[in-house]
């Protein structure tokens, strides 16, 4: 019986030996950490804030109405034409709101705009003018959401000119024309629209539509005791262009 004790506690020393050594083992390996899930960084929000410089291709046309005093009426209005140039401008933004200036120049292929001719005492006379350039400055007002940063929807509205060439009264019945100066021009103001969007930290492209409502201009026709006095009313010059600008950002 002795010897059963003595064999019985030798095992259990044996075995808590074992054991404190397999501890020691198990404190002297280092285990990874578990991996950390990357912390989540918004996409970063684009700001319109800033100066802005641009270039611009669409289509333009106008139309109006030309009268004489003699209650004679020309027909005056125009296929679309080509018109290209740049703009410059500045934004700044609170929030979602965007307000800026633009101001845009565009030259207009407009040529051969002529009336139909009309009867006078005189003959048959036809106007023609050659709309050749138009500039605007304008306001805008825009909408950036906060879900849709890279997005800007705005209204715009300002004055603008526009820049004829030769007004001429042609009487088609004798062949003889008069010009009241090689150039001129003409003022109104401007409303439009469009939508921009920013496809690069400093890159933006646009769609637009203006429409100027001019001026109402009148031209003297004078031949010997006869003087009819030639009335273009009604005048506007719509515009569609897409555009590109370049935006030096205050920041992104």
């Amino acid at each position: 019986m002795r010897r059963l004790s003595l064999i019985l506690l030798a095992g259990a020393a044996v075995a808590l030996t074992a054991g404190q050594i397999a501890s020691a083992a198990d404190l002297g390996v280092k285990r990874a950490p578990p991996p950390v899930a990357p912390a989540y960084v918004p996409a970063p929000v684009f700001s319109w804030t800033g100066f802005y410089i641009g270039g611009n291709l669409g289509a333009a046309w106008t139309s109006g109405t030309v009268t004489d005093n003699f209650g004679n009426s020309f027909s005056k209005s125009q296929q679309a034409v080509f018109t290209g140039g740049g703009q410059v401008g500045a934004n700044y933004q609170w929030t979602w709101l965007v307000l800026g200036v633009e101001a845009d120049f565009d030259w207009l292929a407009n040529n051969n705009n002529s009336s139909n001719a009309v009867s006078t005492p005189i003959g048959a006379l036809q106007f023609s003018a050659n709309d050749r350039w138009i500039t605007m400055l304008a306001g805008r007002v825009g909408v950036a959401f906060p879900t849709l940063s890279n997005w800007l929807f705005y209204a715009r509205g300002g004055g603008g000119w526009v820049g004829v060439n030769n007004p001429t009264i042609t009487n088609v019945t004798t062949g003889g024309s008069i010009s009241t100066s090689n150039s001129n021009s003409n003022s109104g103001w401007l409303v439009g629209g469009g939508i921009e969007w920013a496809f690069a930290p400093n890159w933006t492209a646009k769609i637009e539509y203006n429409k100027l409502f001019l001026d109402n201009r009148s031209f003297t026709v004078a031949a010997g005791t006869f003087n009819d006095v030639i009335t273009l009313s009604n005048h506007d010059v719509q515009t569609v262009t897409v555009g590109v600008n370049y935006l030096f950002n205050w920041h992104y």
